[in-house]
């Protein structure tokens, strides 16, 4: 195995467990009571999740049962999604604790503003002299220490004064203060939280996380099962005739059925399309994660698809880990016609399809040449290709149109940002040069059953001509 491989997947590993530390320590240790039930079945869920995100990935693509991989995949990818929006939100809460942590309740305020602890019963600086008994008017206090002789002598029956020569003993000094206080009425100026304030705001932050999490997974979860939503975009292209103008093409891609995305998902895709009426319908790659034996009855409602022209398909690489030929035999039977580097003449332009850069490890890469080296440039030309990075073989051979996916829109925020180091164009429309490029977010999902900020979409892209 390579080695480089072998650190990599170390610091992976590494990372995941750190990561769920941080997150059992903030939302479970800091939260709950030593040795209570809810701190031990909350540590179990955190242990087991990451296990089962793990093992969904790793059965995803194993000879295990189809059953095997449906109930590992629902909890294992869920928690994948809720862990993300966990760690963000504790993250941020880090930035408030510190600010709710020294504020006061409402009974400290009084303390603080006064600067000193409410005062007690008042006492004297030295203990009081006994009361004296004898009728003299002196006290065992007014004696020297060791005789019981008065500090004056008697002549002639009165008593005479004679100055004193001992001093009273000092009060004794009061105990120190234990280290790392201050004595009573000093105000202390960086208050410490008491133990019963901290486990307060660790609860309020970590209540705040959890319920962000849940309700943003739960509502990305919702959009990805309820379908994609149309999206129309008008394109305008030089070379396209009058004729032609206002072609419609739904591009739908990165529908990804699976262990999760089933039959019922690609029936509301259909349903979705043919309720638009477009002339074409063009699958751009990322149709499955699994086999055709696992996935062929899934797939089957992809024969109900109406266009006047026709559906076409062109391979992703994720075709290409669920074995492509089969496939594109599978989808022919369905109806599609597969454009494996190929090219159509339409209407008022060429369309012309090139298989997934993935294809390139297996011998069935992209082949720009062969779809579209001979073909006449004066001619309005779309590609279909799953991966936007072949942009500049499109712009090098003259298309007017490439039509892509695979980026999901980011699919998981803050996702597009690491989308966007990995493609030109993570979702809309751009031009490159005379070419334009637009990229589909996607009519499903991968892994986690969820979108956050990058919500699903099938296009409606209508061509425009720009000549009179």
């Amino acid at each position: 195995m390579n080695p480089l491989f072998i650190v990599v997947a170390c610091a992976v590993l590494a990372s995941l467990v750190a990561l769920h530390w941080y997150v059992w320590r903030r939302l479970v240790r800091d939260t709950t009571r030593p040795g209570s039930l809810v701190r031990r079945v909350a540590t179990v869920l955190v242990v087991l999740g990451p296990v089962l995100f793990v093992g969904a990935f790793a059965t995803g693509r194993s000879g295990l049962p189809f059953v095997v991989k449906q109930i590992v995949a629902w909890p294992g990818y869920l928690w994948g999604a809720v862990f993300l929006y966990l760690l963000l939100a504790l993250l941020a809460g880090e930035l408030v604790r510190p600010l709710l942590l020294r504020m006061r309740a409402p009974g400290e305020r009084g303390r603080a503003a006064g600067g000193a602890e409410p005062a007690g019963p008042a006492e004297s600086a030295e203990p009081s002299a006994p009361a004296d008994t004898t009728g003299t008017g002196t006290s065992p206090a007014d004696e020297p220490a060791g005789t019981g002789t008065p500090t004056g002598t008697a002549t002639g029956g009165c008593a005479v004064a004679e100055p004193a020569t001992a001093t009273a003993p000092s009060a004794p000094a009061p105990p120190a203060p234990p280290a790392g206080t201050l004595p009573p009425g000093d105000p202390d100026p960086k208050p410490r939280p008491t133990p019963s304030r901290r486990l307060f705001v660790s609860r309020i932050v970590g209540g705040t996380a959890a319920a962000v999490a849940l309700g943003t997974v739960g509502a990305g979860t919702y959009g990805v099962l309820r379908g994609p939503r149309l999206k129309h975009v008008t394109v305008p292209l030089a070379k396209l005739p009058r004729a032609a103008h206002g072609y419609r093409i739904a591009v739908v891609s990165d529908v990804h059925l699976g262990p999760i995305l089933g039959r019922g998902h690609t029936q509301r895709i259909v349903d979705t399309i043919n309720s638009a009426q477009p002339d074409l319908v063009a699958v751009v790659g990322d149709l499955v994660d699994g086999s055709v034996a696992e996935l062929g009855h899934a797939a089957e409602p992809l024969a109900q698809l109406r266009a006047r022209d026709g559906s076409y398909f062109v391979t992703g690489n994720h075709e290409y880990f669920s074995g492509a030929a089969e496939w594109v035999d599978h989808v022919r039977e369905l109806g599609l016609r597969p454009l494996e580097n190929a090219r159509v003449e339409k209407a008022g332009f060429d369309l012309a399809g090139v298989n997934d850069v993935a294809g390139e490890s297996y011998g069935q890469g992209p082949d720009f040449v062969r779809a579209l080296g001979d073909r006449d440039r004066g001619r309005a030309s779309v590609l279909l290709a799953h991966q936007p990075i072949v942009i500049d073989e499109a712009v090098e051979h003259g298309v007017d149109l490439q039509l892509s996916g695979h980026t999901h829109g980011g699919q998981l925020w803050p996702g597009n940002l690491i989308a966007g180091l990995a493609n030109p164009t993570v979702e809309g429309l751009e031009r490159y040069g005379d070419t334009q490029l637009y990229v589909s977010r996607g009519a499903g999902a991968w892994g986690p059953p969820v979108r956050v900020g990058a919500p699903s979409d099938i296009t409606i892209v209508q061509l425009a001509a720009k000549r009179s």
